[in-house]
């Protein structure tokens, strides 16, 4: 790893200044990569489907990824002569699986084609998930090594297309480095999300000056979970860095109980909170979930490593929500 941010991103561009697309710009993850590389001074274009305006932000680019034929979208991509194209584009919450093929594997192959017809070298980071993984045996971190073999749609999806991506740098065809991300959490936090669903509940039943009643699935699983921070920040480092063609695990390196977040959450709000838990119909009495991401890899290749604790991302999710709503 080699220079500043602003030295790697320097091109011959029409400002003069570093410039970096990220797809999904305005999305939960998006937001803060975009964030962390504008701290940078780089020029950021966020690309979504309905940017809204942000005057002191990035620039947005309304751009439909799926529909776009892959000649005008390379066209578009790199408009500026950018030289960093940051994929956190896809769908996860309150999706279908026909939805998640489309954001988490189609448009992926569409990607990957259009860079591959660019005028320009641009380098891809891909945003992969570690539910791309088989479950992991009980106690044991999941590295790079670890069967893929994922058992949920999202897995799946998103396995498909960080397959597509590896595939295609492989063949010299784009240059591209895949970071498996964990459980991110933080500002922004979707309310379809666990963490952003308890904290949006929390800040309404504070509003009405009532206890929530917070319904959820069994918290039983242990997690590990990755501040946005933490998240932009391994996307900063990979974008500096030589490494390409494979999978690098990002996330805080430790599994913590769901329960402990929720419960977290719930003492930091302040607000009186009744948890309910109702089985799903398809759960058998095994063990609970345990998912625990092995980043020495990350350490050795990009000497990055995390710096922010889980806990730090539920206390920021809730003064930024109770910031927003005024409350």
């Amino acid at each position: 790893m080699v220079g500043s941010a602003e030295e790697q991103y320097v091109t011959p561009g029409e400002s003069g200044r570093a410039r970096a697309v990220v797809l999904g710009g305005t999305g939960f993850v998006g937001r803060h990569v975009c964030a962390a590389f504008l701290d940078r001074g780089v020029d950021v274009v966020a690309v979504s489907r309905r940017p809204g305006p942000a005057p002191h932000g990035p620039r947005p680019l309304a751009l439909d990824l799926c529909r776009t034929p892959p000649g005008r979208l390379a066209q578009a991509l790199t408009q500026g002569r950018p030289t960093l194209v940051v994929n956190a584009a896809g769908a996860v919450w309150a999706a279908t699986e026909r939805q998640m093929v489309t954001a988490n594997t189609e448009l992926v192959r569409r990607l990957v084609d259009a860079l591959r017809r660019a005028a320009q070298p641009v380098r891809l980071i891909h945003l992969g998930s570690v539910n791309e993984y088989a479950p992991a045996a009980h106690g044991r971190p999941v590295d790079e090594e670890t069967p893929t073999r994922p058992t949920t749609a999202y897995g799946r999806t998103k396995l498909a297309g960080t397959e597509l991506v590896l595939d295609a740098a492989r063949r010299g065809d784009i240059d591209a480095l895949v970071l498996r991300m964990a459980n991110v959490a933080g500002p922004g936090s979707p309310p379809a999300s666990l963490l952003g669903r308890v904290a949006h509940q929390l800040c309404l039943a504070r509003a009405e000056g009532r206890t929530a009643e917070i319904r959820l699935t069994p918290l039983r699983a242990e997690r590990d979970f990755i501040d946005a921070q933490d998240a932009a920040g391994a996307v900063l480092t990979a974008a500096r860095c030589a490494v390409g063609g494979r999978v690098l695990n990002i996330g805080s390196g430790a599994a913590v109980p769901v329960r402990s977040l929720v419960d977290l959450l719930i003492k930091i709000s302040g607000v009186p909170a009744h948890v309910v838990e109702e089985p799903a119909h398809d759960t058998g009495g095994g063990r609970p979930e345990r998912l625990e991401v092995d980043i020495r890899l990350a350490r050795e290749l990009l000497g990055w490593r995390p710096r922010r604790r889980p806990e730090d991302a539920v206390a920021e999710l809730w003064r930024d929500l109770t910031e927003a709503s005024g409350r």
